[in-house]
């Protein structure tokens, strides 16, 4: 899995412990609306304050398909009136290039052939019903918490070892 870093070296030197966003982009993104949003976005979190206090913040990109955008809260925490402003401001930037960045129903895997595809749950089901999706197919989690998931290889994991399984597993039984 890669990342890149839309304001320089700050991702890195987040913290484990920073609190993260993903937002995943309902279609492939060209380098060049990457690079227009990556430029965006790094002078968003370069400006970004919660209460009048400046958050310490970064973005990047994993798989040139998933913005990610950290907060180290440890001084200064983001408030929901800056979690509005993230998200606001995304969602220009999205209807700028045309693509929709949050759309939270949807669901991201990676197919046979590498690509990452993203769709509805109820399509998922059916792909998984029809066997185009099994244990082992790869899937993107963008509801982590923190930076240090990300950095722990929790973005990209088999459908066996995801909150996902339960999209295509049936109701429990009781005993």
């Amino acid at each position: 899995m890669t990342t890149s870093d839309a304001t320089g070296t700050i991702l890195a030197e987040l913290p484990g412990t920073a609190r993260i966003w993903i937002f995943g982009a309902d279609r492939p993104l060209n380098e060049s609306e990457r690079r227009d949003m990556a430029a965006e976005m790094a002078a968003f979190v370069g400006t970004w304050t919660a209460h009048g206090a400046r958050v310490r913040a970064g973005a990047g990109w994993i798989e040139d398909r998933f913005l990610i955008v950290a907060a180290d809260e440890t001084a200064v925490q983001a408030s929901g009136c800056s979690i509005d402003a993230l998200v606001r401001r995304i969602g220009e930037l999205g209807q700028r290039i045309g693509c929709n960045l949050l759309d939270g129903t949807q669901v991201y895997y990676r197919d046979d052939s590498g690509r990452i595809v993203g769709c509805g749950r109820a399509d998922f089901r059916a792909l998984a019903a029809g066997g185009a999706i099994a244990a082992d197919t790869p899937v993107f989690d963008l509801s982590l918490e923190t930076l240090a998931e990300v950095r722990n290889g929790g973005v990209e994991r088999p459908l066996s070892d995801s909150w996902h399984r339960r999209l295509v597993e049936g109701p429990p039984t009781r005993s």
